[in-house]
């Protein structure tokens, strides 16, 4: 998908305005020497932004994030087609899941199309279900998408290079965490947020 496509279809005029999540990760990188046990993703508790979307999951079902409480939800927007950035980060995410035994199945990993158009919901489910069978893919309109989008502060295009957001059991966005994000990392950061859910 290319840009030309995305504003033929209507997404990018809304989309364009909005700075890349990556920008984020670029003012508010953590320090190197964090302490032991702390977060590898950038922590970004208490952001204004990131709080809901409004879509459908690959099932048909209407899809809110109060639908996920109790679980880390991993949100990832991207596009069946790209050919390199997506499946690499879904590859992580899968293995991050395994990598995390039975702490795998209090994690939902949320894959948002950004090209509706042509990623229809069989072939969105097809397509995250070849990393991990536990996997949804979400869509909407264009403007569902773009208000989404909108939220989680993420700019897509034909080169993106959009960040994974890790969001607690609480609903709360905690994490923004690299696309290029190693698996270990990742299980590293679900770990700590759910020993954080955990009741005293």
């Amino acid at each position: 998908m290319n840009a030309r496509n995305l504003i033929t279809w209507g997404v990018a005029p809304v989309i364009a305005g909005i700075f890349l999540a990556a920008a984020v990760l670029a003012l508010a990188k953590p320090s190197p020497d964090v302490a032991p046990g702390g977060f590898d993703a950038t922590d970004v508790t208490g952001a204004d932004w990131g709080r809901d979307f409004h879509l459908s999951g690959d099932d048909g079902r209407p899809r809110e994030l109060a639908d996920f409480r109790g679980q880390v939800v991993a949100l990832y927007f991207g596009y069946t087609h790209c050919p390199d950035v997506c499946p690499l980060t879904l590859a992580e995410l899968g293995r991050a899941v395994r990598l995390l035994g039975e702490d795998g199945s209090r994690v939902q990993v949320l894959f948002v199309t950004v090209d509706p158009r042509r990623d229809k919901p069989k072939a969105l489910a097809r397509y995250v279900r070849s990393f991990d069978p536990a996997f949804l893919g979400l869509y909407g309109s264009d403007a569902q998408i773009a208000r989404a989008a909108d939220e989680f502060k993420v700019e897509a295009g034909e080169h993106h290079s959009i960040p994974v957001f890790l969001i607690d059991p609480g609903g709360r966005l905690r994490l923004v965490a690299h696309a290029d994000a190693r698996a270990e990392s990742i299980a590293h950061d679900v770990r700590l947020l759910l020993r954080q859910a955990k009741p005293a």
